[in-house]
């Protein structure tokens, strides 16, 4: 990972106060953090750095767009990115303890010795966050759905299939003992 340095912040030359932070990430950086199985990713995050005595807050904007595929028929997508995610960043002289007792997942702590934080982990986390659960291919002006049709109608015929085999099933007289 030869960006690596691309990474990291340098906190303790800082003035306190806030400071922004631009990364374009691109396909390459996410086969570095996670290997082949990733999708196209282009996302672009701003953070802010709020430096304080003691503490630090990081805010992470993301935006950009994903290519996925379609859950139910398998058509290619492109989602939009785009979410908020804060982080307290603590100076403390034990920060394995102190991480280790933290219940809040939005408070990490470094060591007072440390003088830069590394966000490759974090920007990575929250723009595979940002990308939404369910991918669909939706429904055009008319209510028609834009999966593709052979696909919908193939589902269709396996849900027949399935209900079929259901009402066929030598189980079917074990339904009355459920709720004894």
């Amino acid at each position: 990972m030869g960006s690596r340095r691309m990474f990291e912040i340098a906190f303790v030359g800082l003035k306190p106060g806030v400071h922004e932070f631009d990364y374009e990430l691109d396909e390459l950086f996410f086969k570095e953090k996670a290997g082949e199985n990733v999708d196209t990713i282009n996302a672009n995050v701003k953070l802010f750095l709020d430096k304080n005595n003691g503490f630090m807050l990081l805010k992470f904007m993301v935006g950009g767009n994903a290519e996925v595929n379609c859950d139910r028929c398998g058509n290619p997508l492109k989602e939009d990115l785009w979410d908020e995610f804060s982080l307290v960043v603590k100076l403390t002289e034990d920060p394995q303890k102190a991480n280790d007792e933290e219940e809040d997942a939005d408070v990490f702590y470094i060591a007072k010795s440390e003088s830069h934080i590394e966000v490759s982990d974090w920007l990575y986390e929250f723009v595979l966050l940002s990308i939404p659960m369910q991918h669909i291919c939706g429904n055009d002006e008319d209510g028609k759905s834009l999966c593709n049709e052979e696909v919908l109608q193939k589902l269709d015929a396996m849900r027949v299939t399935n209900k079929e085999q259901k009402e066929n099933s030598i189980w079917k007289g074990l339904d009355k003992f459920k709720n004894n």
